[in-house]
């Protein structure tokens, strides 16, 4: 059942949320984020007070969670990405997860890449800039991946399937993140 909004004035921002009744639910609660609805799942035997309560309190931290503002720079021009991630979507995925807007940042430095599915936004972080093409084509492709299915799980990892270099472009950046931890403080003559 959908919870419309009654009484708020409409943010266009958020998303529409799907509320699921669980008789075998008991005390907990949780949301996710697919295909654009924000699924709140309670115990069958809450009051519609309590359902109100943690579906106002789910959705709030779902939009902290991913409908956080991005900061993108332009090292590279943003179309020039979008036309990047539009071809790679078609080739890979059917031509779904198609981003509303990629960038390069340079205030992500423990991961490659993030995306916020509700907002459709990618943010690559500046240290894949110089990277083979095929390494970054599989983080464009991951974080689309992740527009289409937020968590990694089967499914997500199913669309990468397509991709023909997702484990060896794995390996290169767990590689490549390995090497930055480990870069002697000598010269190539102290090896």
């Amino acid at each position: 059942m959908t919870t419309p909004d009654a009484g708020r004035s409409p943010d266009p921002a958020r998303l529409p949320v799907e509320v699921r009744r669980s008789p075998r639910r008991k005390r907990t609660v949780s949301a996710d984020i697919r295909d654009g609805v924000i699924r709140v799942s309670i115990p069958g035997h809450f009051s519609a007070s309590q359902e109100r309560h943690w579906v106002d309190r789910m959705v709030e931290r779902m939009s902290a969670k991913y409908l956080a503002a991005p900061t993108i720079d332009d090292n590279e021009p943003v179309p020039a990405l979008l036309q990047r991630a539009e071809r790679l979507a078609e080739q890979y995925l059917g031509g779904r997860g198609v981003p509303s807007t990629i960038g390069w940042v340079t205030n992500q430095n423990s991961r490659w890449a993030s995306a916020t599915p509700a907002r459709r936004t990618i943010r690559l972080s500046h240290k894949l800039q110089g990277m083979p093409e095929w390494v970054v084509d599989y983080v464009i492709l991951h974080e689309m991946a992740h527009l289409i299915e937020p968590s990694h799980n089967a499914v997500f990892w199913k669309l990468l399937t397509a991709y023909p270099r997702t484990e060896t472009a794995k390996a290169f950046l767990e590689g490549a993140a390995f090497a930055a931890h480990r870069t002697p403080s000598g010269g190539p003559d102290d090896l």
